[in-house]
């Protein structure tokens, strides 16, 4: 399976995203299908399939992803959020780029699905 994704193509800017934040490691754009008033979706520049695929020397770059995906809500004026990560097909993940949405600015319910 190859380990191109729209998440790649976003990375080399050959889609466009409405970027929320940006550094050496990861990149983070609203999702184009929100499901809250707040809905980013934030991905690391290294391509990483999902968390079974993470390898031990990805834990600094996985500590960094969630530093920062705390960071950004609270950019957006969040004092809670949800923080998810899809991993595998039967979780919902369609994107197999890893990825965390952070989603806020409504009461969220749990479960969530």
């Amino acid at each position: 399976m190859s380990d191109e994704t729209i998440f790649s193509q976003i990375l080399r800017k050959e889609i466009p995203c409405d970027e929320i934040y940006a550094d050496k490691q990861c990149l983070a754009f609203r999702d184009i299908q929100p499901q809250a008033p707040i809905h980013i979706l934030l991905i690391p520049r290294k391509a990483i399939r999902n968390l079974n695929t993470a390898k031990q020397e990805d834990t600094q770059l996985l500590g960094h992803l969630l530093l920062v995906s705390a960071k950004i809500a609270q950019q957006q004026g969040l004092s809670s959020w949800r923080t998810v990560i899809n991993n595998g097909a039967e979780a919902g993940q369609t994107v197999f780029h890893l990825h965390i949405h952070i989603i806020g600015g409504r009461t969220l319910n749990w479960p969530p699905g």
